[in-house]
């Protein structure tokens, strides 16, 4: 199934006023589990640069929650989301403006040559890498534009089945099902493999850990995989996900609140972290 059709169906319901852009944001928070490593990793470099200014890049920032987030966090902070999708880079400056956020602008950019060199103490790339073919010139890049110290932080499926994603020459994922995501141009990020790419780009120090372990991969299927099928095959299951969640969502919780503090031996998911 295509996956950026929904999301665009999900982001024209809930773009019609701040309220609502608010409260999809609220929602991706609770529902996404990377969410929650993400932030609960970000909180600890933000212990650190509190009160400080800093120079923040959201790559690849998509809807734009991450950023509203780090945006609102601290004033202190000035936060840059870039994208390749124009209509995504336009919709987010929009509603920034609404609110009021000055401190967090949208440009469009191709990190494969994206370049600002020895700029930014944070660079936070979500749902990125599994995309681009040319990860290394990225990491490069990444890499050039952080200031001596600097923090990256990258999620992105790992290898251990996290992508779903298969190439023209494959119907199925890793479980023998129609594959959910068909968008992305590797399957998963073996743990060292990252690591090993990082520190040819330059990077001094890296650490990585899984995430979506068992109850991650449980609640990942319960409250995103399953919906977005049942939205896919039909609009009509709009009118009846609430019913759906209602009954699912306090599982997909405490599901999440276990993988976020469990240790995984393996998992589909990887937070890495790297330093300049």
């Amino acid at each position: 199934m295509k996956y950026d059709p929904i999301k665009r169906s999900l982001g024209e319901v809930f773009n019609k006023s701040p309220f609502l852009r608010k409260t999809f944001y609220a929602m991706l928070d609770l529902l996404l589990l990377r969410t929650w490593h993400v932030k609960d990793e970000f909180r600890k470099w933000a212990k650190q640069h509190k009160n400080k200014k800093a120079k923040i890049l959201d790559a690849g920032s998509g809807f734009g929650q991450y950023s509203f987030f780090m945006s609102g966090m601290d004033s202190n902070w000035n936060v840059k989301g870039v994208d390749v999708k124009e209509e995504q880079i336009a919709d987010c400056n929009a509603f920034f403006k609404k609110i009021n956020r000055n401190n967090a602008t949208f440009e469009i950019a191709d990190l494969v040559k994206f370049s600002e060199p020895n700029t930014y103490d944070f660079i936070l790339s979500v749902d990125v890498m599994e995309h681009i073919l040319e990860d290394v010139e990225v990491f490069k890049n990444f890499h050039k534009s952080m200031k001596k110290g600097g923090t990256l932080l990258i999620s992105t499926p790992s290898d251990q089945g996290g992508s779903d994603a298969h190439d023209h020459d494959h119907d199925h994922d890793h479980d023998g099902t129609d594959s959910f995501i068909d968008e992305h141009v590797r399957d998963g990020y073996n743990i060292d493999e990252i690591q090993q790419k990082l520190k040819e780009a330059g990077f001094s120090k890296t650490s990585a850990k899984y995430t979506y372990g068992t109850p991650g991969k449980i609640s990942w299927k319960i409250s995103m995989k399953y919906p977005i099928l049942m939205l896919n095959a039909s609009k009509i299951f709009f009118i009846i996900l609430p019913f759906y969640y209602l009954i699912t969502f306090p599982f997909a919780l405490i599901l999440n609140y276990l993988d976020l503090k469990g240790t995984h031996k393996t998992g589909t998911g990887l937070n890495v972290v790297a330093t300049k």
